[in-house]
């Protein structure tokens, strides 16, 4: 069983990383397979009560590796951990099958230092389902839970659960794509599409210079209209005086008429 899963944890490599040329490539020239073996030693002297040794094999994974993965953390099978170096995983972190993290992820907790016993085992870390993607530098804070299939691009801030299937970036993270169950299916690098994603913030910003410039068209419309309006005024205006100065001396006559 235990070399069943140590397979897996290399095979996923090769599947995931096209760099990867060879089982034995992984084995010896992994670090983030290095510190998942580490780990799966670490996490089940901790099971046992060996809390101590335990922490002290993931300092020597730390060291090792660049890679820090608390031996409490629950990891699931077929984890990736690519490039790895800055990867910080706590302490109440719960992570499923088919996960991929990436360069300096983090995946921490925002409960404050001061009365830091009564945190001891409260879930202070975030829990990411089955084949979650979490791209280079990606930060991911407090209990909350990224949803099966989510991806997380390159330098976000997340501190709110993610529904299943959705594509988040930024800071602070902002879901940019439908939930797609066919294009969640398809394994993402870095959690960010080579095709791009389209940013509900900027597609915001564009609809308003759109109205803008339907609205400054509209404004010139309606000044043009009154600037015509305001001639034929002046015109109207200007016949009715030459009328009434035409008229003038004629009423003059006729008054000394009557008189």
């Amino acid at each position: 069983m235990r070399f069943k899963r140590l397979k897996e944890d290399i095979d996923s490599f090769m599947a995931r990383d096209p760099a990867a040329r060879s089982r034995l490539e992984v084995v010896l020239c992994y670090p983030g397979f290095h510190a998942i073996l580490l780990y799966r030693v670490a996490h089940a002297l901790w099971r046992r009560r060996f809390r101590l040794v335990a922490r002290i094999v993931s300092q020597i994974a730390r060291l090792l590796t660049g890679i820090e993965i608390h031996p409490g953390a629950r990891i699931g099978a077929r984890l990736v951990i690519d490039h790895g170096f800055g990867v910080v995983i706590g302490e109440t972190s719960e992570i499923g099958d088919d996960v991929t993290l990436y360069q300096g992820v983090t995946l921490g907790g925002i409960a404050p230092s001061v009365d830091s016993h009564a945190q001891v085992d409260v879930k202070r870390h975030p829990t990411l389902r089955n084949g979650v993607i979490v791209g280079a530098g990606a930060h991911v804070l407090g209990p909350i839970i990224i949803g099966e299939g989510a991806r997380i691009g390159a330098n976000a801030v997340v501190s709110r659960d993610l529904p299943k299937g959705v594509t988040a970036v930024g800071i602070p993270a902002h879901p940019v794509m439908p939930r797609d169950r066919i294009a969640a299916q398809r394994f993402v690098a870095y959690g960010t599409p080579a095709e791009g994603c389209p940013d509900p913030v900027l597609a915001t910003i564009e609809s308003m210079r759109a109205q803008v410039t339907a609205l400054q068209g509209r404004i010139g419309e309606l000044e043009a209209r009154l600037r015509r309006h305001e001639d034929t005024t002046d015109e109207r205006a200007g016949e009715f005086v030459r009328r009434t100065a035409d008229d003038a001396p004629v009423a003059a006559v006729g008054d000394r008429i009557r008189r």
